[in-house]
């Protein structure tokens, strides 16, 4: 199949493709709640999701070394997975987009702050990870989610231009990242409302992936 040149499909993972917040909450009061650090659902949208862990350690753990910073939140990552492990669902609609994408030769990219253990498990369980032409982790880059390396290296991956693709994103930092790379974001409210969503760059906002202003902005978009 000759795939669309020039657009392509952005999907950050958690709060995006599975509402996988409540689980991340839980881990990080697990472990930084004994450290003086407990979060209700408000704190954590505003300082936690999206970001990645080295700067959550700058913020929340200034005292211990970077070692130990690291060692702290891989404990958290582990107490995620073994949350996470066989209860993760996608949200509704998202297979079928994925396959009306694969369908019209749309490819689709994932682009995370996560660390690679944790969205490599995330889109096993769902079942799509060989849908994706690439997985774009912002720890590995010298710049993560808000900013726009890793909505560009997204693009770079597959060879789309911004203003021909989408990007999907549940949080404040990740609709910053996409939107400062250019790419019109759709805001998914998993966690977050269309006002939060839209003040932080999102060009519209859908409850999942079959809303049907989102399939039609998608048909037009795509031209599928």
């Amino acid at each position: 199949m000759i795939e669309a040149i020039g657009r392509a499909l952005l999907f950050d993972i958690d709060g995006t493709l599975a509402n996988t917040d409540p689980l991340h909450l839980k881990a990080f009061n697990q472990v930084l709640g004994p450290r003086g650090h407990v979060f209700d659902h408000a704190r954590f949208s505003r300082e936690l999701q999206g970001f990645a862990n080295v700067s959550i350690g700058d913020r929340f753990l200034p005292d211990e070394t970077p070692a130990r910073r690291a060692a702290i939140l891989a404990e958290k990552e582990e107490i995620f997975r073994t949350l996470v492990a066989g209860q993760v669902e996608p949200l509704p609609g998202l297979l079928a987009l994925l396959d009306r994408a694969d369908a019209a030769g749309v490819p689709m990219v994932a682009v995370t702050n996560a660390p690679r253990l944790n969205a490599e498990l995330l889109l096993s369980g769902l079942g799509i990870a060989e849908r994706f032409k690439a997985i774009v982790i912002g720890d590995e880059l010298p710049y993560g989610k808000p900013h726009p390396l890793p909505y560009q290296e997204g693009l770079r991956f597959v060879g789309a231009s911004a203003e021909s693709s989408i990007a999907f994103e549940d949080s404040r930092s990740g609709v910053q990242s996409a939107a400062a790379a250019g790419i019109p974001t759709i805001g998914i409210r998993t966690s977050l409302s269309h006002d939060d969503l839209v003040g932080a760059g999102a060009v519209a906002s859908a409850s999942a992936f079959d809303d049907p202003d989102l399939l039609a902005r998608l048909a037009a978009a795509m031209a599928w």
